[in-house]
Parts: C-alpha cells; sequence; structure tokens
C-alpha cells in the first residue's frame, strides 16, 4: 500500500467501498477525510446494484463520513460528493467543455455520464464511493457516457485524488456550515435543471412517470415532479431522463 496523505493508494482490490465497510465493521476508526483509492477494482458497484465499469486508469475510491449532530440528511450527501467531483473535473478541463450535473448525483460532460456515486450507511457511519471517468469510459446501452480523455490529457491519477479529497472536504464543511439549502442551490446553480423542464422518471421495476420539473425539496433534496394535472409528486430515488 502506497500512502498518500491524505490517500492510501492500492493497486488493486474488489471494492473500496467493501473495504471501507469491512474495517468499520471491524472496529477502526477511520481518520476523517482519509480516502481509499485503488487503481483497479474487480468487484465494484454502482447505484440500484448495477455493476460499476472496473476502470483501469479512472479513479475509484471511498471515504467515511462520520455524522455529527445537526447535520443535514445524511442521503443529501449525495450533492456534496456530486459538486466535489464537478469542482474536481473543472480544475483540469479546457475551456469549451461543459460539465454539468444530473440529479440525484451525476456529473455530466459534454453530455456524458462521468462519474459514479454510491452512498452505503454501515453501522451509523457513510461510506461514500466515487467513480470518475479519467482514461476511458464504459459503454453503456442506455445512456451517453465520457471520460476527461475524451477532451484532456487526463491527470495522473494520484494527483485528481488529492484535488477530490481537497474538494470533498470544502463541499462537506459548506453542506454542514450552510445547510442543505445552500448545497442544493449550488447543486442547481450548474444543474441542466430547468423549472418546468419536462421530466421522465423510471423507477427500478420498470416504471416511468412524466411531468415537469418543480423544483428540489429542501428537507431532503427528493426531486419535485409536477404532473399534467397539477399535481406534484416527490421522488426520492430512480433515474430520470
Amino acid at each position: 500500500m502506497t500512502t498518500l496523505s491524505p490517500i492510501h493508494l492500492v493497486e488493486e482490490t474488489g471494492s473500496t467501498n467493501a473495504d471501507c465497510a469491512a474495517a468499520i465493521r471491524e472496529g477502526a476508526n477511520w481518520p476523517h477525510g482519509q480516502w481509499l483509492v485503488a487503481r483497479r477494482q474487480n468487484a465494484g458497484r454502482g447505484r440500484q446494484g448495477r455493476e460499476w465499469f472496473d476502470g483501469a486508469g479512472n479513479f475509484m475510491g471511498s471515504t467515511v463520513i462520520v455524522p455529527q449532530e445537526g447535520d443535514p440528511p445524511l442521503a443529501s450527501l449525495s450533492f456534496v460528493a456530486a459538486l466535489a467531483v464537478r469542482d474536481a473535473a473543472a480544475g483540469v478541463l479546457k475551456e469549451g467543455a461543459e460539465l454539468a450535473l444530473k440529479w440525484p448525483n451525476d456529473v455530466l460532460l459534454d453530455g456524458g455520464k462521468l462519474s459514479g456515486i454510491l452512498l452505503e450507511m454501515v453501522r451509523g457511519q457513510i461510506v461514500a464511493g466515487i467513480g470518475v471517468n479519467l482514461a476511458r469510459a464504459p459503454q453503456l446501452p442506455d445512456r451517453k457516457t465520457a471520460a476527461l480523455a475524451d477532451v484532456v490529457t487526463p491527470p495522473p491519477l494520484e494527483d485528481f485524488a488529492a484535488s477530490l479529497a481537497q474538494a470533498f472536504a470544502h463541499r462537506l464543511a459548506h453542506w454542514r456550515s450552510g445547510g442543505l439549502g445552500s448545497t442544493l442551490h449550488a447543486f442547481l446553480a450548474g444543474s441542466i435543471h430547468a423549472q418546468g423542464a419536462p421530466l421522465t422518471v423510471h423507477d427500478t421495476d420498470g416504471s416511468k412517470l412524466s411531468g415537469s420539473f418543480a423544483g428540489l425539496d429542501e428537507s431532503d433534496g427528493a426531486l419535485r415532479l409536477r404532473l399534467a394535472d397539477g399535481s406534484e409528486r416527490v421522488i426520492r430515488a430512480g433515474d430520470i431522463s
């Protein structure tokens, strides 16, 4: 294991999230701000149980957040993670490349999915796993994907890991000090979502619900979908198009 404080870098593992979770279950005191980063993963997972691309040459890492009294809803850490990825990616892109955010936590580069984010609760702590396409992007049947290498020479893994750790620490502190409302405002300011824009929500069971974007619920960041009859539906999970 190579140590690049606050980064622990390993050549290969099954899943950095699983490793962090195992450490918590074994009673380890995970240092605040420390990240576990792997050059390769062979058992990574994405949201809703999807298999995640092993991504040799990409960033794959996890950190642990210990909840504090007065924290916003823990599920809203997904916005913290998305903003941090956007910040770190913006630091290496040239002018003309377009970064945008998509609910609940996607970061898009020129319209393609650049990253994956997975939050897991383990014994009262949150393991936040992040994958970012630095060198190459997986081919997915249902969505466009993108990598930093599509538009710029990607930074070394160590450099990007340090930038992301710093951005995450900044966004986490802002989430705690400014409240969820300020984090949601920052997310919406950089998002593709315009008030009243048509949306379709795809649930895990294959069902779909269409309407228009009516904002985010400031209590937890849930998406508000206005239906054709004028009523609103609160969406807390699902993919949108």
